[in-house]
């Protein structure tokens, strides 16, 4: 049996891939990779198919030495059944999931990333699309805090 994180952006190609792979990455240190498995979405079809951000993976190999793997999804209704835990990145991606869900059956397993920090105080985790690299580096930082502590959860109410 093993605990399924989904983790939610809006294209599926900047934070919510980065989450996932930063997530990973902890979870194989951990040695829990046969225990906790991840995912990654996006809530709109712009980016259907394509990689991580070339720009998001360059912080991700700079800062930690990650390649960031995977390809843009949207996020889907069966998506709901299918995992224990669907990460939201922003306030916007919180609020489209919720939408997907209108019985309100599945609320509860919707939470916001930035949660999960400990060192950081934004509340959510902030698009870097549109920027330049110290946006990408941010959110390097702060996917980092917040995976750290998702791990840290996920093991003490042990789910796996």
């Amino acid at each position: 049996m093993s605990y399924k994180l989904l983790f939610v952006c809006l294209g599926n190609i900047c934070r919510s891939p980065s989450a996932e792979n930063i997530m990973n990455y902890l979870i194989d240190q951990a040695e829990l990779s046969d225990r906790i498995l991840c995912d990654s979405a996006g809530t709109s079809s712009y980016h259907i198919g394509s990689p991580p951000d070339r720009r998001m993976s360059a912080a991700a190999s700079t800062k930690l030495g990650i390649k960031l793997q995977g390809q843009a999804r949207q996020l889907q209704k069966s998506d709901f059944q299918e995992f224990d835990l669907i990460l939201a990145m922003d306030r916007d991606n919180y609020d489209n999931i919720i939408a997907l869900d209108p019985t309100g059956q599945y609320h509860h397993k919707v939470l916001l990333m930035c949660e999960f920090c400990s060192r950081h105080t934004l509340k959510e985790v902030p698009d870097p699309y549109y920027g330049g690299t110290e946006g990408f580096n941010q959110v390097i930082d702060l996917l980092l805090d917040a995976c750290e502590g998702l791990l840290q959860h996920i093991v003490s109410a042990e789910c796996c």
